[in-house]
């Protein structure tokens, strides 16, 4: 019975603290935001959002990022069965659709730089590039732990530690499908109408 509570104890702690941290990441992508929306219309002569999004292929980037998300939470509904081949499918699908996600997000800033239409360009362009660049930093460090992860999920299979870890990583997935909702409204869609 005490070493329920103390685990239960422990688990509450880590929950408590990783969701400190995700408040500090609102607040940094809250002053990302208000710093584009301030910067978006600076484009020092230079092209606007309407020049140079493509919205078509930041849909395909979107339907990549929330189908991650999605698979992200048929991984935790295997790792509550404690069905771990599964729950390794569910991850691996998600790294996929995640690095095919950063990888578009690369080719579109190697598109814009090859353009003239780089981060030092304009006020506009550094803006966009730290706000979408910080989410793709994101994603990569999620992709990362997603490694990390699938190892211990193969290695140790659903114990407490690894359903904790996994819970955790799937929240901060879907803080990140979140944050991008919010960038595809105010910087894509925001940017191609105004």
């Amino acid at each position: 019975m005490q070493v329920e509570q103390t685990l239960e104890a422990r688990n509450e702690k880590t929950l408590v603290g990783f969701w400190i941290y995700l408040m500090t990441d609102v607040v940094l992508f809250a002053t990302l935001f208000a710093t584009y929306m301030v910067l978006r219309n600076s484009t020092n002569g230079g092209p606007s959002g309407s020049d140079i999004f493509n919205l078509q292929f930041v849909l395909v980037e979107t339907m990549l990022l929330l189908t991650s998300s999605f698979t992200a939470g048929l991984m935790i509904i295997a790792v509550r069965k404690s069905d771990v081949t599964q729950a390794a499918w569910w991850l691996i699908i998600t790294f996929i659709l995640g690095a095919s996600f950063l990888g578009l997000e690369l080719q579109e800033f190697t598109k814009l730089a090859s353009e003239g239409n780089s981060w030092q360009h304009s006020a506009f362009l550094s803006g966009f590039f730290t706000l979408v660049g910080t989410h793709g930093l994101h994603i990569f460090f999620g992709l990362l732990w997603s490694v990390v992860l699938f190892v211990q999920l193969i290695k140790q299979g659903v114990t407490n530690n690894v359903s904790r870890r996994l819970s955790l990583f799937s929240m901060f997935w879907h803080f990140l499908d979140v944050i991008w909702i919010f960038i595809f409204t105010i910087v894509y869609l925001m940017g191609v109408i105004v």
